[in-house]
């Protein structure tokens, strides 16, 4: 039976020329994606099909909401509002006075400047001035219109406003630029101000320039008298805050001139004292270098310095020369040859010896005589050249020390007389930089003495560039609220975010809700869908949620079959089909032993056990219903059976096959027949043997026509793996808009690495889909006329 190959429902002809259904048992094999991510080709009509199911939903939200909007704008007052005009001038320049930043024609031509009009209109400064002025402060009624008539007639008179009796002198003028605590107290009224004043610029729709200097000005209040008070406020406000702003321009300007005039005066007056004081102290008489006698002195003292450098330079080179060993000989002998006559007498003498000479030898006494008197001239003339010698040294050492005493004092006079002029050309520069910022002082004040001039012209013929064109009159008709815009916005608004959120809850909604949902996702056929059960019925039944008795004490004699048909026919109708198609001619495949099981807790697997074996039973096959479930058994309770002896005896102990028949015990359901969990040990975890349960079911299959066993969830435990690998085929409950498609999946993965064939998967407590709709109510008419 394991090695049949995995097909999809085989349709054959039947004996009586039908075609049906067969059943094979389907391999699962998961999804390259995991099945989570398949793109739906008809998404939009798997929309249109969630917007269906949950119509009546979204019809009671769209009501509600719809409702509860009607109801709020029937609560809400009437809102009446007022309008005035008033035109944004040229702000041009007073007369006399010159083009500047603050005061041209093209700065009130610009966008900006305009723009900033219409910021100012909505400031918080100038509906200050509003809520002074209406005194609203002291009446509640302007932020509570819901007081009673007097006493808005005498808020009325004490404040009302004409078109023609408005006066802007009358709006509060100099605003307090330091006082915030009464900012602060204003807040509320300016913020209701705020909330209901509008401000728009008029276009010109005839001609090709749309562009005006006319401003809109409304305002929006539950009684007509206070929205056109407030607009008429609001536009006087505006006209006085703009010729304040320029009257405070201008005496600031002012201010500012004379501070600055006076300021000037006094620091001309105090430099040119202190430059007085300067030049005497420093002794500046003339600061013309051509009369300077400083500065001739020290071009005297300069030449003569360069003079006695050249000196000292001769006569230290003659001193060396005659520091040479040879130089004061040659100069002492140079001096003696020209000025003694020892040169002459010894040149005479040395003639006279070589006369001598010539006849005699040097032995001869006169030539000897001669050689002698050489010898003492010679003598003398060495003497005399020494001596002069040593004069001419000590005549150029005293020489050019006097050059090196003259040079030095030269020196020094150069020096104190160059410092000197330094210290007097400081004196004239410093002299002449506070000569310049006295000029320039002077410069400056003559400059603002003419704009001084020039601002009390501007001053003295400032004008208004704002004017009021159009007051508001006390409006007599309501502009709001717009109830059925609101009503019918809030229809529209509430059925499409309805919708949306169905339809949003339908894409991020991971979990099985139909039979193609399962069939698509899975590959595995959706053999049943169980839809919910509305109540308890008298005998017990609950919906598939989680298991449940099927009778109401566990004690009644009533047939349980008659709980599937009595009180739901379509939920027997169910169960009844189920029965049929586990029951088809399976071309080969025999199944014989059956498990129920799920993924995680509560999903209805024990009641899906329970009704399949009542269904199978119902037909005349003898049917063994087994609760696999060792930790948390409850069949027997269900069924009213004992559980002393059970399948945790069988599997602890070893039996034969007549013991093991004798744990059997009958129920009140004729051909049902159930083998409790037994009596529960504490490690029964571990009697789940693949062995012993392959003899057990060896055991069972040949007494009963089928044996359904109901199992633990998968995912928790692994019972359910366990005896899925050796029953012939597996059924699993997958309880619809609750079991998440990636448990589900992993179930599957479980199921298929053991090899177990799965037959199908009953969709439990799953809303019908419209054609399953449609279904489950033509059978319940059919049955109603049956009876």
């Amino acid at each position: 039976m394991k090695d049949v190959a995995r097909q999809g429902p085989q349709s054959r002809m039947r004996d009586d020329g039908s075609m049906g259904q067969s059943l094979v048992p389907y391999k699962f094999t998961p999804f390259m994606n995991d099945g989570l991510e398949e793109v739906n080709s008809n998404s939009l009509r798997t929309y249109w099909r969630a917007i269906r199911q949950n119509i009546w939903l979204i019809v009671g939200i769209t009501i509600f909401a719809t409702l509860a909007v009607a109801a709020y704008q029937i609560r809400q007052p009437d809102r009446y509002q007022a309008q005035a005009r008033i035109e944004i001038g040229r702000d041009s320049s007073a007369p006399g006075l010159k083009e500047n930043a603050s005061f041209s024609g093209p700065v009130s031509e610009d966008a900006v400047y305009f723009n900033t009009q219409l910021q100012i209109l909505t400031s918080s400064a100038l509906l200050r001035r509003v809520a002074k002025k209406l005194n609203l402060e002291q009446e509640n009624q302007f932020l509570y219109p819901q007081q009673t008539a007097q006493s808005q007639k005498e808020w009325l008179g004490r404040n009302a406003m004409g078109n023609d009796s408005t006066d802007v002198s009358a709006v509060a003028t100099t605003p307090e630029r330091h006082d915030l605590s009464t900012a602060k107290r204003l807040e509320p009224y300016v913020e209701a101000l705020i909330k209901g004043l509008k401000v728009e610029p008029i276009k010109e729709t005839r001609n090709e320039v749309k562009e005006t200097r006319l401003i809109n000005i409304s305002f929006s209040h539950n009684v007509p008298q206070i929205a056109s008070n407030v607009v008429n406020a609001v536009a006087d406000a505006a006209a006085t805050m703009n010729i304040e702003r320029k009257a405070e321009t201008t005496a600031l300007a002012s201010e500012f001139l004379q501070n600055r005039i006076a300021e000037l005066q006094s620091q001309i007056r105090r430099r040119e004292e202190e430059l007085v004081s300067y030049a005497r102290n420093n002794q500046i008489v003339s600061l013309d270098a051509n009369g300077n006698n400083v500065v001739e002195r020290l071009a005297g003292l300069n030449r003569e310095l360069l003079e006695a450098e050249n000196e000292r330079h001769k006569a230290e080179a003659a001193y060396k020369a005659a520091l040479a060993p040879s130089g004061a000989e040659a100069l002492g002998s140079e001096l003696t040859d020209q000025n003694n006559q020892q040169g002459t007498k010894l040149a005479e003498l040395r003639q006279r010896r070589a006369q001598l000479l010539v006849e005699n030898t040097e032995e001869w006494p006169e030539v000897k005589e001669v050689d002698k008197q050489i010898g003492e001239v010679e003598k003398q003339i060495s003497d005399g050249r020494a001596k002069a010698a040593a004069n001419i040294r000590n005549s150029l050492e005293t020489h050019y020390r006097q050059a090196v005493m003259r040079e030095q004092s030269l020196l020094n006079a150069f020096n104190e007389q160059r410092n000197a002029t330094i210290a007097q050309n400081q004196a004239a520069i410093n002299y002449k930089i506070m000569q310049q910022e006295i000029e320039t002082n002077k410069s400056i004040l003559q400059s603002l003495l003419q704009h001084s001039k020039e601002n009390d012209i501007a001053e003295a013929g400032l004008t208004n560039n704002i004017h009021v064109i159009d007051y508001a009159t006390v409006p007599d008709r309501p502009v709001g609220p717009r109830r059925l815009v609101s009503v019918g916005l809030a229809f529209l608004l509430s059925m499409g975010l309805a919708m949306a959120w169905v339809v949003v809850c339908e894409r991020f909604d991971d979990t099985f809700r139909s039979i193609g949902d399962v069939e698509r996702k899975l590959h595995v056929p959706a053999l049943a869908i169980v839809p919910p059960v509305k109540g308890v019925s008298r005998r017990g039944i609950l919906s598939g949620i989680r298991p449940v008795a099927l009778m109401s004490n566990g004690r009644s004699g009533s047939h349980p079959e008659l709980l599937l048909g009595d009180h739901d026919s379509v939920i027997a109708e169910v169960y009844h089909q189920l029965r049929a198609t586990l029951s088809l001619s399976r071309d080969g495949f025999e199944l014989k032993s059956l498990l129920v099981t799920s993924s995680l807790p509560s999903e209805g697997k024990t009641t899906t056990a329970i009704n399949t074996a009542i269904s199978l039973a119902e037909s005349g096959a003898n049917v063994l219903l087994v609760d696999g479930d060792l930790r948390r058994s409850n069949l027997h309770e269900l069924l009213n059976v004992n559980n002393e002896r059970g399948l945790s005896d069988a599997l602890s102990n070893t039996m034969d096959s007549s013991e093991i028949l004798s744990l059997i015990n009958k129920t009140q359901v004729p051909g049902l027949s159930l083998l409790t969990s037994g009596p529960q040990l504490k490690d029964s975890a571990r009697l789940l043997d693949y062995q012993k349960l392959r003899q057990l079911i060896t055991t069972l299959e040949p007494e009963f026509t089928y044996v359904v066993i109901d199992s633990p969830p998968i995912v928790p435990f692994a019972d359910s793996v366990i005896l899925a690998a050796e029953v012939d085929g597996v059924l699993m409950v997958v309880q619809g808009g609750k079991s998440p498609q990636e448990i589900v999946l992993r179930s599957m993965r479980l199921l298929d690495d053991v090899d177990a064939m799965i037959v199908g998967v009953v969709l439990n407590n799953t809303k019908l889909q419209p054609p399953d709709t449609y279904y489950q109510s033509y059978c319940r008419k059919y049955y109603l006329e049956a009876r």
